[in-house]
């Protein structure tokens, strides 16, 4: 059974950082290209980075370039996305997905 669960989500002040972690289990990790998304209130849920499965190419939405760097650990089935500078509008959920499979989100607070 597929599962992905992101984890690192919480309340953070604006030019703060968090870190977001997405453990994945019942698929071959390492071979799939594994996105962050987020969807923030009111909103649909928008593209923010990927990650290649083999030579771990990333890909980044402008809005947060520059700003947040995604990476993987093949070892530990584990995606991760450090997020940096934060702003209110990164305010969000953001979800883990590979292929069809979705996490089932975590919860980004950008606030003073």
């Amino acid at each position: 059974q597929v599962q992905l669960v992101e984890s690192g989500g919480g309340l953070v002040q604006p030019g703060g950082s968090l870190s977001l972690s997405c453990a994945a289990s019942g698929f071959t990790f390492s071979t799939y290209r594994m996105n962050w998304y987020r969807q923030a209130p009111g909103k649909e849920r928008e593209f923010v980075a990927s990650i290649s499965a083999i030579s771990s190419t990333t890909n980044y939405a402008d809005p947060v370039k520059g700003r947040f760097t995604i990476s993987r650990d093949n070892a530990k089935n584990t995606v991760y996305l450090q997020m940096n500078s934060l702003k209110p509008e990164d305010t969000a959920v953001y979800y883990c997905q590979a292929a069809a499979y979705w996490g089932q989100g975590t919860q980004v607070t950008v606030s003073s």
